[in-house]
């Protein structure tokens, strides 16, 4: 049996992701500041003992908090036309909010990472905080992002 390894690189940016996400939960929640909720964010993690996540890629994390709260009503919008008429982003739950927000920034901004992974990505990430039917609609929203942002991707 040949053992999966997994790319440390890749590991650091899913694990940037996933702290983005709970970064721009915090904010909404308690009103901090991107820059508190990145010490926050750092603090909490030099407290847990070392487990299977692997240290967030620090970059990428600052970039997505920055850019998701620099451009939140861009990405509100974006998020806004990919939903029903009758599902405003404001009616959505703080989580799926956060993590809509952060993907849709990223592939907005980031267009070296291809969008198939930026979306399997963020519904791993929707897993890790929910059983039930929002990862597929995580999935659903963000294909429709994609397809308006980078359209030649899935043609």
């Amino acid at each position: 049996m040949t053992e999966k390894k997994t790319n440390p690189t890749a590991a650091r940016r899913a694990s940037a992701r996933l702290a983005a996400v709970q970064a721009l939960y915090q904010m909404e929640m308690t009103g901090t500041s991107p820059d508190e909720a990145l010490k926050d964010s750092q603090d909490r993690r030099a407290e847990e003992p070392r487990g299977r996540m692997a240290e967030p890629d620090a970059a990428l994390l600052g970039n997505l908090v920055r850019g998701t709260t620099e451009e939140a009503s861009l990405l509100d919008e974006l998020v806004g036309n990919a939903l029903t008429a009758d599902w405003p982003v404001d009616r959505l739950e703080a989580v799926l909010r956060a993590i809509l927000r952060s993907a849709a920034w990223e592939l907005k901004a980031r267009p070296q990472t291809p969008a198939r992974v930026v979306i399997s990505q963020y519904v791993d990430v929707a897993h890790a905080f929910y059983s039930g039917p929002e990862p597929g609609l995580v999935n659903a929203v963000l294909d429709r992002i994609a397809k308006v942002l980078r359209p030649g991707e899935f043609q």
